[in-house]
């Protein structure tokens, strides 16, 4: 485990199976809905989705999100709007 993921010992997915993350074949659809279901009720969820983020994992299920939810969340809401903003004002 490297440095500056001791979050991860307290994650509840620890002893799951880790295919369950990662689903692969045409059970894929049960195999997401089951690893959500346990990130529900993880405690670190939020430093699960953060490491995910920061390390660019492109597959799996980290955080309670699949790769294109964490590719949607990549930036906060209102982002675009507040882009433009200081886009439009710098012109």
């Amino acid at each position: 485990m490297a440095v500056g993921n001791e979050w991860s010992k307290r994650a509840a997915c620890q002893g799951a199976d880790p295919e369950i993350f990662f689903p692969l074949n045409v059970l894929a659809a049960e195999q997401v809905g089951r690893a959500k279901e346990i990130c529900a009720r993880c405690p670190v969820v939020r430093e699960c989705h953060a490491f995910a983020q920061r390390t660019g994992q492109a597959e799996g299920i980290w955080g309670g999100m699949t790769p294109q939810e964490r590719r949607m969340s990549r930036f906060p809401v209102g982002w675009r709007q507040s882009r433009r903003k200081s886009v439009t004002s710098a012109a």
